[in-house]
Parts: C-alpha cells; sequence; structure tokens
C-alpha cells in the first residue's frame, strides 16, 4: 500500500548477545515493535499500541557490531488500526554485506487516554 522506509537504524551490541553470540530474537522483536509505531505514527500523531505481531520469520542471524536496518510500509488502514510490515536488514561488521534477516507483520491500534480504540485520521494530527 505504502512506500518502503527506513523506520530505525540500530548497531548491536554485546549486551543483546545470546550464548551463540547472535543477537537474541527477543532484542530483534522489541525494534519491530518500535520500528511498526515509527511507521503508524506517520497516520496520526497519538497514542499507537501494539495489538498483534504475526508471522515473524527468522532468516537469518544478526551478529554482534551488524548494523541493523529496519524498513516499513503500510499495508492496511483500517478505521482505528494500521497493518506494517517491517522488514529487517543486517550489514555485516566484518564484510559490509547486506542480508535479509527478519521481516513480520504487526497491527498497531489508535487508543485514547484509557486504552480505548478510538478512530484516527490519515493526515497527522496533534491531537493526544
Amino acid at each position: 500500500m505504502s512506500e518502503r522506509r527506513l523506520a530505525l537504524r540500530v548497531v548491536t551490541m554485546p549486551r543483546e548477545t545470546n550464548q551463540y553470540g547472535t543477537i537474541f530474537g527477543g532484542v530483534i522483536l522489541s525494534y519491530i515493535d518500535q520500528a511498526g509505531f515509527v511507521e503508524a505514527r506517520r497516520h496520526g500523531q497519538h497514542r499507537w499500541v501494539t495489538a498483534s505481531m504475526d508471522r515473524v520469520d527468522f532468516t537469518a542471524p544478526v551478529h554482534l557490531g551488524d548494523i541493523v536496518s529496519f524498513h516499513t510500509s503500510t499495508e492496511r488502514l483500517g478505521t482505528k488500526s494500521v497493518t506494517v510490515r517491517v522488514e529487517v536488514e543486517a550489514e555485516r561488521y566484518t564484510t559490509g554485506e547486506t542480508v535479509p534477516v527478519t521481516s513480520a507483520t504487526v497491527t498497531l491500534v489508535s487508543v485514547d487516554a484509557s486504552g480505548r480504540p478510538i478512530p484516527f485520521r490519515e493526515k497527522p494530527t496533534t491531537e493526544a
């Protein structure tokens, strides 16, 4: 539905590694969640919460020192929710090669201060 955009870029650190020397999947999931929020926020500047994360595929490991890029695109706009595709690539620390490592689909819901879903506007607004 929308063009693919860079939402987030991080350098992996030693505290994020597991006993095998690769980055914990949960660390990548956290960044996917943040990248999904960045994309949802483009559709309205208010509270967005993650409702679901579907079909997460880890296709290659992320290594210590890799630069990881999280690209997003909006797949679906509902009345109160946005479905975002997140594609994750790692630029290898040792070679500079860029490889796809993970992909996921995240659904975020626009909510009011009480956590109840509310309609959002496609154009950004300053309402909270």
